[in-house]
């Protein structure tokens, strides 16, 4: 199974979870669960194909600091091959707004450095050993796309919820081969879709929250595919990172990509019963028992 390198996205987050998201009115809510763990797109990522036994390491960066510490400690026992460069701006940190619906507000209490001192050495010799490229949407991750383009390695890359015409995005659109995407911010996103694929990229996947996935290959065929609905929801955090491992997983093991996209779902599906980014008891054998369940 190929080699997978993922670049950039690792927070520590303040979880709090409510029935609805509050109104912007003044107002008192007096009580909310509440966790701290480890958050953001490349350990959410890291964390899935770690469980489904895909060699990956991941590159991001940290504070030298105690969250950055708890950090590596979830990591660790994840399985991931964590490599780190330090930010001397510390740890970014988010607070996450949870509903019951699914539904999230992100705030940005701290924010990590767009430009910093990394081991360019240690970062190009992981490139080039690697089978594929997921470069996530970090402002530090684009001073390495130039050397990502030296070596010619498939680029996969995950722009959450795009808003058309944001120009922070171009160079990541630019370089990726395979672009998945929510469209949370786009009501018309078969247009976008194709222009991406006219622009000479593999595949486009879009997904949709709880109204499934659409995916469009480069030989023009269009796939959807539904949620399962049997999975009890308790927690959307990380679901995007789980479909998004779930099909990349089925990609390395030779799957089409219609078996891949309903993997993604099944990954996805496992990772809402659960309030961790990767769902605990996820292995290679459960999603493929999973999938034999619900698409056999």
């Amino acid at each position: 199974m190929g080699k997978v390198l993922i670049i950039g996205g690792t927070t520590f987050d303040s979880i709090i979870h409510l029935d609805k998201l509050p109104e912007p009115v003044p107002q008192t809510i007096h009580y909310a669960a509440f966790s701290e763990t480890l958050g953001s797109t490349g350990a959410g990522k890291a964390l899935n194909l770690s469980k489904l036994k895909v060699p990956v390491t991941l590159h991001s960066i940290i504070g030298n600091d105690k969250y950055g510490a708890k950090i590596r400690k979830k990591l660790d026992e994840g399985g991931v091959d964590f490599v780190y460069d330090h930010d001397p701006r510390g740890t970014e940190r988010h607070i996450n707004l949870m509903s019951q619906q699914g539904e999230r507000i992100s705030i940005f209490v701290t924010q990590s450095s767009s430009e910093l001192h990394l081991n360019l050495h240690r970062i190009e010799q992981l490139i080039k050993e690697a089978d594929l490229v997921v470069l996530n949407i970090i402002e530090y991750t684009k001073q390495l796309i130039p050397m990502i383009k030296k070596y010619n390695k498939p680029v996969w890359t995950d722009l959450h919820d795009y808003n058309p015409g944001n120009p922070y995005h171009k160079d990541f659109i630019e370089i990726a081969d395979y672009i998945f995407v929510s469209s949370d911010n786009m009501t018309d996103y078969k247009p976008m879709m194709e222009k991406w694929i006219s622009m000479g990229k593999s595949l486009v996947v879009c997904t949709h929250g709880k109204n499934g996935v659409t995916a469009l290959t480069n030989n023009q065929e269009w796939m959807e595919i539904p949620i399962i609905n049997e999975y009890p929801y308790k927690d959307a955090n990380g679901a995007g990172d789980s479909f998004f491992s779930g099909f990349l997983y089925g990609y390395l093991k030779g799957k089409t990509t219609e078996e891949s996209l309903k993997l993604g779902t099944v990954c996805s599906g496992l990772c809402i019963t659960s309030r961790e980014l990767a769902y605990e008891q996820l292995n290679p054998r459960l999603l493929e028992e999973e999938y034999e369940k619900y698409f056999g």
